[in-house]
């Protein structure tokens, strides 16, 4: 996800190209090296730099086409090959076992997302090779004198950029391995907080469903002093005739602009999908009079709006019954069965209306 932080954009495109990135500097380092070892005429690990090279150019490639695995088996390989070469060559002195040392976390990272559940005994594995290998060569090597004779204040370059590379691959994979692991975090709240919307909210029209609907309006009911709000129950009429004569895409382009029409003449208002084409607007502080105001204006706003699909304009009316919560109601249920019924009474009466009291 990009942002306008240019940290957390360079982190965000090392997290997720780790292996390219990998590549990259582990090309770096043996061309570096390849300059060292033709500084001091080591011609077979001058000649081992040049092929180090040239694989690590040919991983960065394996990246990009996504050829993980082989990427990782080569880093291995090839660290290991080179560790015990320089060490038989220049000796144990100079510090390039520390190679091995800066790839554990290359191991560990890229090895966690490669292998899964059981496979993940291979990381075990390869770490335990590694460390062999090293006790293998110190042991080996430790009082055997090198075919090459490196200069002290070169053997000294050799030593702080291998302690360097070392430390460097250590640093860089925490840091990216503390940072994806935020990413992961931050991915659940979000996927979480979605979950959320979507178990309160209508997926058609955005609009909030019962469960989401229902504890606002308890909350409501239950303050101390009791609270002066009314609901609307809409229903668009002869919707299911929409349905039939333009199909069920239409229906829903309709419920989706009658939807928006509802949310712009309501602002501050919780507007609910209820149930199929039934609409449910709360409105706080707002007695029974300033609510039929209100509702007329909404009737009037749907009938002259038409909805325009695919060059037809399907024209939509909506019935209203409105409930107003009085004293004694205990439930949203009391206020909303009162709106239910009055709207059911427009229903029976000519539709297109707003009812705001009993009738016989």
């Amino acid at each position: 996800m990009k942002t306008n932080n240019p940290i957390d954009n360079l982190m965000h495109f090392l997290v997720h190209n780790s292996n390219f990135v990998t590549a990259v500097v582990m090309c770096l380092v043996h061309t570096v090296l390849m300059v060292m070892m033709y500084s001091i005429d080591v011609m077979p690990l001058f000649q081992f730099n040049i092929l180090s090279v040239v694989v690590y150019i040919f991983c960065s490639v394996l990246c990009v086409t996504g050829h993980v695995l082989l990427v990782y088996i080569s880093i291995i390989v090839e660290v290991t090959a080179y560790t015990i070469l320089s060490t038989y060559y220049i000796g144990l002195r100079c510090g390039t076992y520390c190679f091995l040392f800066s790839i554990v976390p290359i191991i560990i990272y890229l090895g966690c997302f490669l292998f899964k559940g059981k496979m993940r005994w291979h990381i075990v594995i390869l770490l335990l090779l590694n460390f062999g290998l090293f006790a293998f060569l110190y042991a080996k090597f430790n009082n055997i004198r090198p075919v090459y004779e490196v200069p002290p204040m070169m053997r000294a370059i050799i030593v702080i950029f291998s302690s360097f590379v070392m430390v460097f691959s250590t640093i860089f994979y925490n840091i990216i391995y503390i940072y994806s692991s935020e990413l992961r975090v931050k991915s659940l709240e979000l996927q979480n907080k979605q979950l959320s919307l979507d178990a309160s909210e209508d997926l058609l029209t955005s609009l909030l469903n019962r469960r989401g609907f229902l504890p606002i309006v308890e909350e409501l009911m239950k303050q101390d002093k009791p609270s002066d709000f009314c609901i609307s129950f809409c229903d668009i009429d002869n919707f299911k005739r929409i349905n039939d004569s333009y199909g069920h895409d239409a229906g829903d382009e309709v419920l989706r602009h009658i939807t928006k029409i509802i949310k712009n003449k309501s602002h501050g208002c919780d507007v609910c999908r209820w149930g199929g084409e039934e609409i449910l607007i709360l409105m706080r502080d707002c007695d029974i009079n300033l609510a039929r105001e209100k509702m007329e204006e909404l009737r009037r706003s749907i009938e002259s709006s038409p909805t325009i699909f695919f060059n037809k304009r399907i024209f939509a009316t909506i019935t209203i019954g409105i409930g107003e919560n009085k004293e004694g109601y205990v439930s949203p249920d009391d206020v909303i069965r009162t709106a239910d019924a009055r709207m059911y009474y427009g229903k029976q009466h000519g539709k297109n209306i707003v009812v705001f009291e009993d009738r016989e």
